[in-house]
């Protein structure tokens, strides 16, 4: 059996081709293809009044107050807020979460800043993550382990 091609039905397979690609394209960008995560919708803010209100962006993180982080975060923060000026050239870059430690998002969604550490001779293993959402989220360990922060 011999399966001629028109150009129609060449632009036809290729059109097919493209779709498909476009489909398998679009559900890797949104994180549906990562393993062991669920797109489920945020969890509502604990109903309990004897607790810290934790918003559904924490996706089970702990959750830590503005007012309990160190001052230097607090100084930190304000800079964000008020769009600089930062004392190192990476605050601001991209954060790519290859750790998946925060909730999946395409790249370009989270920003780092840098917490500075007294005494250290670097910028040392504090930093805030932003997300376009306006959640913010912190660690002291060089992103191994983060909170949300409730602002």
């Amino acid at each position: 059996m011999v399966i001629r091609f028109t150009p129609r039905r060449a632009a036809a397979l290729i059109g097919a081709l493209l779709a498909g690609l476009l489909l398998v394209l679009t559900g890797c960008s949104t994180g549906a293809g990562l393993k062991g995560t669920s797109q489920t919708a945020p969890s509502p803010a604990s109903t309990d009044p004897a607790s810290p209100r934790v918003p559904g962006r924490a996706n089970g993180l702990p959750a830590v107050p503005v007012g309990e982080l160190p001052p230097q975060a607090r100084d930190t923060l304000r800079l964000i807020d008020a769009g600089g000026p930062f004392r190192y050239r990476q605050d601001g870059t991209v954060f790519g979460n290859r750790e998946r430690h925060l909730p999946a998002h395409p790249r370009g969604y989270y920003h780092e800043y840098t917490v500075p550490t007294p005494g250290s001779p670097d910028r040392g293993a504090r930093r805030l993550v932003t997300g376009e959402g306006h959640e913010t989220y912190y660690t002291d360990d060089h992103y191994r382990t983060f909170k949300a922060v409730l602002r």
